[in-house]
């Protein structure tokens, strides 16, 4: 999983910075190979620091995550695979 063509929407490229997708493109590829086709990551601010959730439920999995950042952001981004590519999308794009 996970391991096709990679894309990102416009609703990401446009608020969310390129470190933290980069950051989310990583914790994807650390995955086992057994996890669920939908990953969930919550970004919050935290402070001056960016607090992001990962969650998924097949396995269960949640990771806590802080990163040092001047651009906070508040989102839910959602990485889905189907094969044939991996999307990284806001959950209001779904």
């Amino acid at each position: 999983m996970f391991k096709s063509q990679r894309y990102v929407t416009r609703g990401v490229n446009d608020s969310i910075s390129q470190l933290i997708q980069t950051f989310i493109w990583n914790c994807i590829d650390r995955l086992p190979e057994n996890c669920d086709y939908l990953q969930v990551f919550r970004l919050e601010p935290f402070g001056r620091m960016q607090q992001i959730r990962h969650t998924s439920e097949q396995p269960e999995h949640q990771m806590l995550y802080m990163l040092p950042t001047d651009e906070l952001v508040c989102a839910r981004v959602y990485v889905i695979d189907s094969d044939d590519y991996s999307t990284m999308l806001l959950a209001e794009e779904y």
